[in-house]
């Protein structure tokens, strides 16, 4: 799948979909509650009340450079939580290639944060030692996020996510950390997002008049749309990512701005109109 905005391109690459599943996410998205948003059938949800979601990495490309936002779970990667994470030998990286990417090509890796299902390909198995994927690339991470997580004792699966994708980038030289509010380029910034992580950050996409955000996960799922009060096990600060949400899609909503979504199945993108008392998306 492939948007233009302007002048920018987004190309989505995807590394693994499911359907269902999900309750360990979205406990609040059950069946008999996601049912009456009929808008979500068929992109975001079955005819079951079942939930789609994917994991995928966006290519970004504006004025010569290509950045990768977000890297997926990676293969051969252990200690995962979910236990079909484990230890992968997909072929993302192929993938990558046959849609004109190669890992060689890409210019900037940005980390919209650090969880396992978006830092996994930063690094890949090499003789027994994890080394940067893409080898020409800076590695964009927010300072506070990566801050947080390599202090914290909170969560045992971080540590292993940090030993394996994050601090080899960092300790072969090509880690970048910035501000949550970064300009990355005259079209690519990035914005504030933060609940789901302390350093979250969205993408802002500029050019030629025409907008998109690439959402990261101050939403996981267009349900949270219609029900922005729905948090994911996953939150770190489940009162703030509410809150997040609510003055994104204020912000958000009857805008032309297309909202692209690191984790929406389907068609991906679409516009977030007033919907009622609440907000749905139109693709």
């Amino acid at each position: 799948m492939k948007w233009r905005i302007g002048d920018v391109t987004v190309t989505k690459v995807v590394e693994l979909e499911a359907t269902g599943g999900s309750r360990f996410l979205l406990p609040q998205a059950t069946p008999e509650a996601v049912l009456p948003i009929t808008w979500l059938q068929p992109h975001f949800a079955d005819e079951n009340g079942r939930l789609r979601l994917s994991i995928h990495s966006f290519i970004v490309e504006a004025n010569g450079q290509r950045i990768i936002v977000d890297t997926c779970l990676g293969n051969d990667k252990d200690h995962r939580k979910i236990p079909h994470w484990n230890n992968r030998s997909g072929p993302f990286l192929d993938d990558l290639t046959a849609a004109g990417f190669p890992p060689d090509s890409i210019d900037t890796v940005l980390c919209t944060h650090l969880h396992v299902d978006h830092v996994g390909w930063n690094t890949k198995l090499v003789d027994g030692k994890w080394v940067p994927t893409f080898a020409n690339a800076k590695y964009l991470m927010g300072r506070t996020e990566y801050e947080h997580w390599l202090s914290s004792t909170t969560r045992e699966d971080m540590k292993y996510v940090m030993g394996d994708s994050v601090v080899p980038i960092v300790e072969a030289g090509r880690a970048l950390l910035v501000d949550s509010d970064h300009r990355i380029s005259p079209e690519i910034s990035l914005i504030p997002t933060v609940g789901h992580t302390p350093g979250h950050v969205s993408v802002m996409i500029e050019s030629k008049g025409e907008t998109a955000l690439i959402t990261g996960d101050f939403m996981h799922h267009p349900c949270q749309i219609a029900h922005p009060e729905w948090s994911t096990l996953a939150d770190s600060d489940p009162e703030q990512g509410i809150r997040t949400r609510r003055i994104m899609f204020e912000r958000l909503a009857d805008t032309p701005c297309l909202v692209i979504g690191t984790h929406f199945a389907g068609a991906t993108a679409g516009k977030i109109v007033r919907d009622g008392e609440t907000y749905r998306l139109s693709v």
